[in-house]
């Protein structure tokens, strides 16, 4: 087996990106020029709000490798939903519908986004709405609703 360097593999259109996030949140990129990645996320400290937001073309799937995660979405009538994930469960989210997540202290989550393309860069659009839904949704109040 041949190691890729990270200049071979930037020629091949994929690279790296690591992001402390201004919520605490550490973020670890691998990404490929047709518009698909995988992220680990690794929770701060302190369980926080993400930033709510919707993808024109890419699905995403999420997976709970540790602790625990809160899934809000708006459905294709603008049903509002929030369900909670552990450990070992995951959530497919197709495009245009309107996601946040709450991560726990400490959790960490796996996102694969693919069935994007080149020409929308980033696929990235925020929903001020759902922002309005969940992010004055505290952990106590999250916590008392996982039961």
């Amino acid at each position: 087996m041949k190691m890729i360097s990270l200049e071979e593999a930037k020629s091949l259109g994929v690279e790296t990106a690591y992001h402390l996030m201004d919520n605490g949140e550490k973020r670890f990129r691998l990404i490929n020029n047709d518009g698909s990645s995988y992220i680990r996320t690794e929770g701060s400290e302190n369980g926080s709000w993400q930033n709510s937001h919707y993808h024109q073309l890419l699905n995403e799937v999420y997976v709970v490798q540790q602790g625990w995660i809160a899934y809000a979405e708006l459905d294709e009538q603008n049903r509002y939903s929030l369900r909670i994930l552990e450990k070992d469960d995951s959530v497919m989210v197709p495009p245009l519908r309107p996601h946040n997540i709450y991560m726990s202290s400490l959790a960490v989550t796996h996102v694969i986004k693919f069935g994007g393309n080149r020409e929308i860069k980033p696929d990235w659009f925020a929903s001020p709405q759902l922002d309005l839904l969940t992010k004055h949704i505290s952990e106590i109040d999250l916590l008392t609703s996982k039961g």
